[in-house]
């Protein structure tokens, strides 16, 4: 696989991530104030998601573009 799909799919799971991750944390807030042992781990799942998502963009700078030449 070249470096463009790979930063393309990476570029992909970073966005699912974040958005899902504050989605989650959103629902997670609001179910909480009906039913509190739904809605604090949905709140830490989508919480911790976006972190994640927030991790792969500082590792996404990292690299570099000239690390996976394709020779023909």
């Amino acid at each position: 696989m070249g470096l463009p799909k790979l930063v393309a799919r990476l570029e992909a799971i970073i966005w699912i991530l974040i958005y899902g991750g504050l989605l989650a944390l959103v629902l997670g807030l609001w179910v909480e104030r009906i039913d509190d042992d739904t809605g604090w781990p949905l709140a830490v799942g989508g919480a911790l998601a976006a972190a994640a998502g927030l991790a792969l963009i500082y590792v996404r700078s990292r690299i570099k573009p000239d690390a996976c030449k394709d020779t023909f």
